[in-house]
């Protein structure tokens, strides 16, 4: 393990010849079916290749098969860990090329499940991360709260992993009666959980030296690289979609965007990665706080259109999701299919630095340096 720095393989009195040791695509840190091709010098990193490509769910050409709203439920499958954002990113491109003005219960109902998601998401995340560098407890906190992230989203609609909620034009369901009241009592009991988990992992002395230091990603190469989300705010940059290119009622609340500082190490490096997503599931906890305050009342269903056949024309739109900068470009040829859709997958985009991170550290740190960036295969492989 790298404590302090990459280890100049340059300077080394050993002589070791390159080797090609394969990782995944069945390791446990690796999420999925990503294989890693890592090129060592001894047990120095001096290449990473990832390969994709087993999924193969081809979501962008099964879009032009079916009708807009039939494309909902796809979205889901893509960030299987953060559907809500999917669906909030695919519907707002929709109802700007449709013109739709949503009745103000809609937006605020959206905003609710977006950041429920989040910390659900980063739960995922964060406990999955720990275990991956051999803290076991955690895990089991951050999946607990999970659940009952899940609990409300199936009170709501039934389903606990792939939702279909977010409808253009509106909700497929209002509310359950004891949805403001659960959702209250989980905002209220996660506070003092969220600091048994920082108790047991951020703060931990074997996990610093694990994470810090470790995978620094300096800003300008977060940049040319188009890194967004956690990844990039971690590395210093206070660039957030719900704030520099505001959407729905995120306006509204009051909130912070946390960024990496380097408290135990540099700027960017895995644990600031780590520790942004801690601080973001507080930050998501007062906006629901605010939104379930000033929840109007209304129609959820009631800008929901009966057929929808947009002109023709393009549009982009773009959403904050737990990994980061999800936006969807389609094309509209006048039918009631789309011409062609194009997604920006946030973990597409974060996978591409992992060479840059790996480099000059030892083969145990690839564990902590891909769970830092926090991807998800179906995102990658569409």
């Amino acid at each position: 393990m790298v404590q302090d720095s990459k280890i100049n393989t340059k300077s080394s009195l050993v002589r070791t010849e390159e080797m090609v040791l394969n990782m995944g695509p069945q390791h446990p840190s690796t999420h999925g079916v990503l294989r890693l091709e890592l090129a060592l010098e001894g047990e120095i990193i001096t290449n990473v290749i990832p390969h994709i490509g087993y999924l193969h769910r081809c979501f962008e050409k099964h879009c032009e098969a079916m009708t807009y709203p039939q494309i909902v439920p796809y979205t889901d499958r893509m960030d299987y860990l953060a559907p809500m954002g999917n669906e909030f990113g695919y519907t707002i491109a929709m109802e700007k090329l449709l013109g739709i003005e949503l009745p103000e219960r809609v937006e605020y109902i959206r905003v609710i499940m977006a950041e429920l998601q989040r910390i659900s998401s980063h739960l995922v995340a964060l406990g999955t991360y720990g275990a991956d560098i051999g803290a076991f407890t955690p895990f089991l906190y951050c999946f607990r709260d999970r659940e009952r992230i899940l609990s409300l989203f199936e009170m709501t609609c039934g389903a606990r992993l792939l939702y279909n909620y977010i409808w253009i034009g509106g909700l497929s369901h209002d509310l359950h009666p004891d949805f403001v009241r659960k959702s209250r009592e989980f905002i209220k009991e996660f506070r003092p959980n969220l600091k048994e988990v920082n108790d047991l992992l951020s703060h931990n002395r074997i996990f610093i030296d694990r994470t810090a230091n470790v995978g620094i990603l300096p800003i300008d190469t977060a940049i040319n690289y188009g890194v967004t989300g956690p990844n990039l705010r971690a590395s210093g940059i206070k660039w957030d979609v719900r704030k520099e290119d505001p959407y729905s009622v995120y306006h509204k609340f009051d909130y912070e965007i946390p960024v990496g500082n380097g408290k135990y190490g540099t700027i960017g490096d895995s644990w600031d990665r780590y520790y942004v997503r801690v601080l973001e599931m507080e930050e998501s906890c007062r906006i629901i706080e605010q939104a379930l305050d000033q929840l109007p009342e209304g129609d959820v269903q009631s800008a929901v259109p009966k057929r929808i056949k947009p002109p023709v024309g393009h549009v982009y739109a773009r959403v904050e999701n737990p990994r980061g900068d999800l936006g969807y470009f389609i094309i509209s040829d006048g039918s009631t299919s789309p011409y062609r859709v194009k997604v920006r997958a946030p973990s597409f985009v974060s996978m591409q630095i992992l060479n840059e991170l790996c480099k000059g550290y030892m083969v145990a740190d690839v564990v902590t340096i891909l769970g830092s960036i926090d991807i998800v295969l179906g995102e990658i492989d569409r």
